[in-house]
């Protein structure tokens, strides 16, 4: 039977005598030693006395700590014990606001725009690509094509129309462009998805999906190799090229005779280059597939070395007017520009000696590659492939050099090519 009114629960506390004052069926007004007042239930669960708070006053009146003390005491008669029951809800009203809450932080994070989970593809990986340039061409590439059409959308709205609506116009037209962009838009939504911002099938992805839409980029595209000399006619070209004494010109001719790249002729050092041995070593992190290339040195392209100028402070084969700095990329360009040769570019030599090769040799593909530093196409290939070819490569490049600077080859002339005097370069 209740005891307490609301005028002596009033009062008991006034008095501010600790203690704890019974109203009857376990509630009990409990009065601290600091004069502070609260609602106690005191049950038996399993044979073993519990107390349970059930709030202080005035915040919780006698009538409500009744109907707490009503519902607990219900609890405990079928044997569940309040306390715990009241923990197990708490914890389920915890559980449900943080689900809320992730519910609401994925919803926002879902509708984070494609431009900004590119943008943040680009910055984390950026110190994984080789240069600036390629972080610089995807943001390009993205900025003039997809972002106008996908941009501002969530990468879970992009859809294969809104992919196929940016591709289909240029597809044709700029081939390259075309399938580097779907590329792109492909990684950047399966980085989403990883991030748990888009789920279902990546609609630019190419096998089994858009190559069902497309046409191969193959077959599409309008073949325009880099403008390249016919073999046959290089070397008169070779001869007249000769002729002159410049810096640019004789980085042409090396870089013909090597069948290298512009970048790689132009930022070689001294340090990669071992004139007894005859070999010319490019670093990794110089070369396109990222493996370190060593290049043979034909005897014409050891005469070119040991004439060119040693620069204080410039370590680099074809010294550039900016102190430390190589030759500019458009040098070799300008040599042909005063040659009278606008047909040609630096690049498509490289060309030649694959036709070349091909045409005139009887060496191997995989050694024609490799002289020109091409990725292994096949994982079985490069599986078995250890090497680098060296020794047929030196012989392949000694007998381009040959060809190229109008020398009878060695089975005509009978002289063998360890035979070639050896020049080093004057200290």
């Amino acid at each position: 039977m209740a005891s307490l009114t609301t005028k002596t629960v009033e009062k008991i506390i006034r008095a501010g005598l600790a203690g704890m004052t019974n109203d009857g069926d376990g509630l009990y007004l409990k009065v601290g030693r600091s004069g502070g007042a609260s609602w106690i239930f005191r049950y038996k669960i399993a044979g073993k006395s519990r107390d349970m708070g059930l709030g202080a006053t005035p915040e919780v009146s006698l009538a409500k700590a009744r109907e707490k003390a009503a519902e607990a005491r219900k609890l405990s008669k079928s044997g569940v014990d309040p306390l715990t029951h009241r923990d197990e809800e708490l914890e389920r009203q915890r559980l449900e606001k943080e689900a809320e809450r992730l519910a609401q932080a994925t919803a926002k994070a879902k509708a984070t725009p494609f431009k900004d989970v590119a943008f943040d593809y680009i910055a984390v990986h950026r110190a994984g690509w080789k240069n600036a340039k390629h972080a610089q061409q995807w943001e390009n590439t993205l900025a003039t094509y997809a972002f106008k059409v996908i941009g501002d959308l969530s990468t879970q709205e992009v859809s294969v129309e809104h992919v196929l609506t940016i591709l289909k116009p240029i597809w044709t037209v700029k081939p390259e462009t075309a399938s580097r962009l779907r590329n792109r838009i492909e990684l950047v939504l399966d980085a989403a998805k990883a991030k748990g911002l888009r789920e279902g099938e990546n609609p630019a992805r190419w096998r089994g999906h858009l190559d069902k839409l497309l046409p191969p980029r193959l077959k599409v595209r309008a073949v325009k190799h880099l403008s390249a000399i016919p073999w046959i006619e290089l070397p008169a070209f070779m001869a007249t090229l000769e002729k002159a004494e410049d810096l640019s010109s004789k980085a042409l001719r090396f870089t013909i005779l090597t069948a290298c790249r512009t970048s790689e002729v132009l930022n070689s050092t001294w340090a990669e280059i071992d004139l007894v041995e005859r070999i010319w070593t490019i670093p990794a992190s110089r070369m396109k597939a990222g493996k370190e290339h060593r290049v043979p040195l034909s005897q014409a392209a050891l005469n070119i070395l040991i004439t060119l100028p040693r620069v204080k402070g410039n370590n680099h084969l074809f010294p550039g007017a900016r102190r430390g700095r190589p030759l500019s990329n458009m040098a070799m360009l300008m040599v042909l520009r005063r040659m009278k040769r606008n047909d040609l570019t630096t690049h498509g030599f490289r060309s030649t000696f694959r036709d070349w090769a091909s045409e005139v040799t009887h060496y191997p593909r995989e050694v024609c590659e490799q002289a020109l530093a091409h990725a292994v196409e096949s994982a079985v290939e490069a599986a078995y492939r250890r090497g680098d070819l060296f020794g047929k490569r030196q012989m392949l490049m000694d007998q381009w050099s040959r060809y190229v600077c109008g020398i009878p080859d060695v089975q005509a002339s009978g002289m063998a090519i360890n035979e070639a005097p050896l020049l080093t370069h004057p200290r």
